[in-house]
């Protein structure tokens, strides 16, 4: 590690829980984000500012004036620009050393398949129940640690789901893809500003400590947010046998 890198992420190497060895991991680590809205924003400019040596950012959209009042990754300049763009822009002014891959592309199977198998750690800032599955199913499929996260409203929520710990549920023993489930949106339900930012950094400490090996990971605990009394509440998910994605029978059929 330069001198350059022991002055700018000492306040990490002082840690003993993270030391020089965690940040030479996460200098040498993967980052995907598939989403670079609410949740993406701060979880991307957290996740540079720590020091990751790669993140890969996915996300379709352009940057929206509507996206300014929690999208913190982007600004009035950008508006109009692919949101990925705008995001390596924003990582970039606060460590060009990061290398950022900028894809502006839906996130669907097959291009999950191919960024997945190459990341160290996936993080999900997405919107939608479809691509949620998707995400995971790549997950389960390439053995990598997915840290969830979700926002809508003044409600939160947060968990790490980890393919590599056979304890570990995945996103469809908890949501199973077959659920006749009700999309909600900020544009049509709204969302609290700090929300997204509460959630997003704490997506990004969850991914730092599994890159880097400290603390305990929310791995079979869901964490929820109630941001009008803001208030946390923790439920423990388990691993479901039958689970289409994960369960014995799939995983004896992968084999």
């Amino acid at each position: 590690m330069r001198d350059e890198q022991l002055l700018r992420y000492s306040r990490h190497i002082l840690l003993n829980e993270i030391g020089i060895e965690g940040q030479a991991q996460i200098l040498a680590s993967h980052a995907l984000i598939i989403g670079a809205g609410g949740l993406g924003s701060p979880v991307a400019l957290y996740l540079g500012s720590a020091g990751i040596g790669h993140i890969t950012v996915v996300d379709h959209d352009t940057v929206d004036m509507t996206n300014l009042q929690r999208q913190i990754a982007h600004n009035m300049e950008r508006v109009g620009q692919p949101k990925v763009l705008s995001a390596q822009v924003a990582i970039a002014a606060i460590n060009p050393e990061v290398q950022v891959t900028p894809v502006a592309a839906r996130a669907d199977a097959a291009l999950l398949d191919t960024l997945v198998a190459q990341a160290d750690v996936v993080l999900d800032c997405c919107d939608n129940f479809a691509t949620r599955q998707a995400i995971n199913a790549a997950c389960v499929k390439h053995r990598k640690p997915l840290v969830s996260g979700a926002a809508i409203r003044f409600d939160g929520q947060i968990t790490v789901y980890d393919a590599r710990d056979s304890q570990s549920p995945c996103y469809a023993c908890v949501f199973p893809p077959d659920t006749n489930f009700e999309e909600t949106r900020c544009a049509t339900m709204g969302v609290f500003a700090p929300l997204v930012g509460i959630i997003g950094t704490m997506q990004a400490a969850e991914a730092l400590k599994l890159l880097s090996g400290a603390g305990r990971p929310l791995t079979g605990r869901l964490l929820m947010l109630d941001g009008r009394a803001m208030e946390f509440s923790e439920v423990r998910i388990a691993r479901q046998v039958n689970c289409p994605v994960c369960g014995d029978a799939h995983s004896n059929k992968q084999q």
